[in-house]
C-alpha cells in the first residue's frame, strides 16, 4: 500500500512532478531490489524455486505464436 506523504494528490506540500531521468533511477533501484529479492528466495527455498522455472519454461513451450 503506497505511504499518503508518497501521492501526488495528498493534501501535505506541492511537489513538482519528477523527470523521467528521476522515474528511471527510481525504477532502476525498485528492479533492483526485486531480483535482489528473487535471488535470495531462490537460494532459501531450492525446491520451489526450481519447480517455478520448471513451470514457466513449461508455459513457455506450450505458448502459441
Amino acid at each position: 500500500m503506497p505511504d499518503p506523504a508518497d501521492t501526488a494528490d495528498a493534501g501535505g506540500g506541492e511537489r513538482p512532478p519528477e523527470t523521467d531521468a528521476e522515474r528511471r533511477r527510481r525504477r532502476a533501484q525498485f528492479l533492483r531490489e526485486l531480483h535482489e529479492a528473487k535471488a535470495l528466495r531462490e537460494r532459501v527455498q531450492p525446491r520451489r524455486a526450481r519447480a517455478a522455472r520448471m513451470r514457466q519454461a513449461m508455459r513457455m513451450r506450450t505458448f502459441r505464436w
